[in-house]
């Protein structure tokens, strides 16, 4: 798919990879909507690449029709989809005073891997209905965000990992799915990344985590998440697949 001219639509766009997404799809020459929770974040980024901010609680299926629509009206059918939306609590299953707290647990599959969902059969639906592309009859791509954590989670990342290893899950039965629609289905696994979602930890912390990659040597910039997504937009025989992006780390048990 060539990049320019497309509509994309980023969720989590007001910070960390979504941002950094946002802006590299922009200067390929696509027409970006930013969705996020945070709306003046959305709006500071969407006014930097010239494109259009959207307040949306992916959790709430409500909030995520109304921003399809509303995407759909503003610019048109988005052929471009990038899930990057996400929240990472921590919790023991058996606690010090008490178990994993259920509700955080329904919350983090209801952000992570509901709200990706909903987004990812909204925006398939608009995209079936759209004229081909290119010669290869392709409609779209649509990339969820899931994490190594999904293979190797750490104490504490229940919930966490299984919202992230059902987007990994999914990746598969959905792209066999839309295939005959022109529309591809792709999932990346990022590993440990400079984003904000990582800023509360300690240096200590943070070089115990860079200890247990292989190589580089280091936490993996969003830039290097943002270029991976135009590849996997320009590369069509990329399909129904998860690829991590991770320098290669394998997550110790805590």
């Amino acid at each position: 798919m060539d990049i320019s001219g497309q509509i994309a639509l980023v969720t989590g766009g007001a910070s960390g990879m979504g941002a950094e997404t946002a802006k590299h799809l922009a200067k390929l020459g696509a027409k970006v909507a930013v969705v996020d929770f945070n709306l003046e974040g959305a709006e500071n980024i969407a006014s930097e690449i010239k494109g259009k901010a959207f307040a949306c609680d992916v959790s709430d299926s409500n909030s995520v029709e109304s921003v399809l629509e509303a995407v759909q009206s503003e610019f048109g059918t988005p052929r471009i989809v990038v899930n990057c939306a996400g929240i990472c609590p921590a919790s023991r299953v058996v606690g010090r005073e008490a178990p994993h707290d259920l509700e955080l647990f329904e919350k983090t599959i209801a952000v992570n891997l509901i709200g990706s969902f909903n987004i990812l059969r909204l925006s398939a639906m608009m995209m079936s209905k759209a004229e081909p592309l290119n010669n290869d009859n392709e409609r779209g791509v649509i990339i969820n965000t899931a994490s190594v954590a999904a293979f190797d989670g750490q104490i504490g990342q229940a919930a966490y990992s299984a919202s992230k290893g059902g987007l990994v899950a999914m990746t598969l039965p959905i792209a066999r799915e839309v295939a005959r629609f022109g529309i591809r289905i792709m999932t990346v696994a990022p590993g440990l990344m400079e984003t904000p979602m990582l800023a509360g930890m300690s240096e200590e912390v943070k070089e115990s985590l860079i200890a247990t990659t292989i190589f580089p040597k280091r936490l993996g910039k969003a830039s290097e998440f943002a270029s991976l997504i135009q590849h996997i937009c320009e590369n069509t025989m990329l399909n129904g697949e998860t690829i991590r992006l991770d320098g290669s780390i394998r997550l110790a048990p805590k």
